[in-house]
């Protein structure tokens, strides 16, 4: 069977070669939004927030197959694997796991509890308009969840130019993947689209051979169905989509255990979503609009981890009625209700109503201002407010200065969203944990500097991230205990980047970048740096298209700076862990290129990923005895598999 989808996907592959939201609010969100690079490339955010525009010619400068993998040229964002054996992946970002950035969907909050352990899967590449990226405590409109910043996917929009886009995908792991997209406009208001994906991951790899499969295996169905109505003073949007995905990890068929069966990882997941927008304009020449929008999910949970089982059938909704209007060019004011509801089991469940108002001075984009508040009320965690201000000065047109402040809320589902702990042999203790609370500040300065003819784009920041309440994963005390616990003591966050961009000639850009971590929790008393967290990281793109723009040249050098491992766990110089007393993993580099041919209709692209073939070459501790105390497979903070190439075709039909 899975032979036939490699022969399909090749022979295919060889024949070929031979609004954000509803209008009124995507408007908005454009407002804040001035182009620095090609059209559709990184766009920084111009409003009072610091932030970027992540486009699809940014995309399209790696394979990106998922959200997970959009982030390979940015700076700004990490993303690695939290095991070696389930094949989660976790987004850092300000030295912060994933946690603490709050994921959006068009605006609309997602992906939270039980589904985001695997959410960067969930969104497929092909899918994606744009990224956006703001960084620090960010608008109250969203919630209260915030804490290091938002992500939000925007979406291909049903109303875009009719036709249809297909993408084949496969690389040297044993990754197929196919990807379709249409829209058609049925009349002068009302549009739709469908999108389509499908991943095998079939391979078996293991290349440590420790007899555990360097990632899962993987298959994935993926559909979305969107609608679209414009009116003169109504619009909406909305639609359906369903996932269902099935991991197979553990052991190899191969192994012979000697003492037990063989130790597998089972994971298969159901997931139903819906989301709706209405806008009602009232006054276009204000901006006066009032908006309702909600979605709502159900994702079920189906796993084992060796003999563990775990369960879940995890239901989500969230709704907001909003208004907005300026009452003059400089003065906008934006209120509304907000209500979030997560059921997870009869005791894990949460409903949270909230208000919110958000005022907005704007002097010619030169001085920004925006302060916000916003109150809530969890059944769970009583009352609580969140105060947030934003302000942007720019006295001279190569200068540009933002600072930021904040707070931030999280309610923990603690099982749920760290549900990977569960592959180790370790003991999980879980504690009554407190609704985690946590401020953050920021600075941050960009520069457009004339130099030979050309603009150089400098860039500098700084954040502060202090929490009050925190749960902590405490893999220090005892080699053969995980705790989740409350945080008694300090726990900050301290990161520091300097980016830059210039055009080294036509069509030929170089982006280099650096950034410091200081990433501290108290663990058992102790005030230690967070283990598994790289101290800093480098990164060095260089992408350069040919005049006809035929062809296109991409390459990406990262530097990882090494960190803290857990106590009684040391890295050797070959990757290899052991035990001991003094604890750390050292620096390692990742090279990823790509090159695509652009035809009329379709484009080819040929790329390798970790190309300096670096991987941690332990990434289990004690695979021999999977059933023991000790086994732990959950020590990651390299890349688990070596060198990989792929290709792909990106195929455009009826859009010239």
């Amino acid at each position: 069977m899975n032979t036939r989808h490699l022969l399909a996907g090749a022979i295919w592959m060889q024949g070929l070669l031979v609004s954000a939201q509803i209008d009124t609010l995507q408007s908005q969100s454009l407002d804040d939004v001035t182009v620095t690079a090609r059209q559709g490339g990184t766009l920084r955010m111009s409003g009072a927030e610091n932030g970027i525009k992540i486009g699809q010619t940014e995309l399209f400068k790696a394979a990106c197959c998922n959200l997970g993998e959009s982030f390979t040229t940015n700076p700004s964002v990490d993303v690695n694997y939290s095991d070696a054996t389930t094949g989660a992946k976790q987004i850092k970002l300000l030295g912060l796991s994933g946690t603490y950035v709050q994921m959006l969907t068009e605006n609309l909050p997602n992906f939270r509890g039980a589904a985001s352990p695997y959410a960067l899967d969930y969104v497929p590449g092909t899918w994606m308009n744009s990224i956006q990226v703001s960084k620090g405590a960010s608008s109250v409109k969203n919630g209260h969840e915030s804490i290091t910043g938002q992500i939000d996917v925007e979406y291909l929009k049903p109303d875009a130019e009719q036709g249809m886009s297909v993408n084949l995908y496969g690389n040297t792991l044993s990754r197929f993947e196919a990807n379709a997209e249409g829209n058609v406009h049925l009349d002068s208001h009302l549009s739709t689209e469908l999108l389509l994906h499908y991943q095998d991951d079939w391979g078996h790899h293991d290349e440590n051979d420790d007899s555990f499969l360097d990632q899962p295996n993987v298959r994935q169905w993926n559909l979305q169905n969107r609608w679209k109505w414009k009116g003169e003073r109504y619009l909406f949007h909305g639609g359906l989509s369903l996932l269902k995905e099935k991991r197979d990890g553990g052991q190899t068929h191969h192994t012979a255990p000697s003492n037990h069966h063989r130790y597998t990882i089972g994971v298969e997941t159901d997931r139903y979503e819906g989301y709706m927008k209405h806008a009602f304009i009232l006054n276009a020449e204000h901006g006066t609009n009032i908006a309702l929008m909600g979605n709502a999910s159900l994702h079920k949970v189906d796993a084992h981890y060796g003999n563990k089982t775990y369960q879940v059938d995890e239901k989500t909704a969230y709704a907001q009625l909003m208004f907005e209007t300026n009452f003059t060019e400089e003065h906008n004011l934006s209120a509304g209700f907000s209500f979030n509801y997560d059921y997870l089991t009869k005791d894990d469940q949460e409903s949270t109503p909230g208000i919110y108002a958000q005022y907005t001075f704007n002097f010619h984009n030169k001085l920004v201002a925006m302060a916000g508040l916003r109150t809530d009320h969890s059944n769970r965690h009583g009352t609580f407010v969140t105060p947030r201000f934003h302000l942007k000065y720019t006295p001279a047109d190569f200068l540009t200065l933002r600072l930021s402040a904040g707070k931030g809320y999280r309610t923990v589902h603690a099982l749920a969203e760290n549900t990977y702990l569960l592959a180790s042999g370790r003991t999980l203790l879980i504690d009554d944990l407190q609704q985690e609370q946590a401020w953050n500040y920021g600075i941050s300065s960009a520069f457009y500097i004339p130099l030979w003819g050309k603009t150089l784009k400098l860039n500098a920041e700084y954040y502060h991230t202090h929490f009050h309440q925190q749960a902590i994963i405490d893999y220090d005390s005892d080699p053969t205990l995980l705790r989740i616990t409350n945080l008694q003591g300090r726990s900050y966050s301290n990161t520091f980047q300097l980016d830059a961009s210039y055009p080294l000639m036509e069509g030929l850009e170089l982006m280099a970048a650096y950034r410091l971590n200081d990433v501290k929790t108290t663990y058992d008393g102790r005030l230690m740096q967070k283990p598994l967290t790289s101290r800093y990281k480098g990164l060095v793109t260089l992408s350069y298209k040919t005049p006809l723009e035929l062809w296109q040249f991409d390459v990406t050098l990262q530097l990882n700076g090494g960190g803290r491992m857990p106590h009684h766990f040391e890295t050797m110089d070959d990757g290899r862990l052991t035990t001991d007393s003094h604890t750390s993993f050292h620096a390692y580099q990742q090279l990823n290129a790509q090159v695509t041919r652009w035809f009329r209709h379709f484009s080819i692209y040929i790329g390798g990923e970790n190309l300096t073939g670096f991987r941690q070459r332990q990434t289990i501790i004690d695979a021999e005895t999977p059933w023991s105390s000790t086994f732990d497979p959950t020590l990651v903070w390299a890349p688990v598999h070596g060198a990989m190439g792929y290709i792909g075709i990106r195929w455009n039909i009826n859009r010239l």
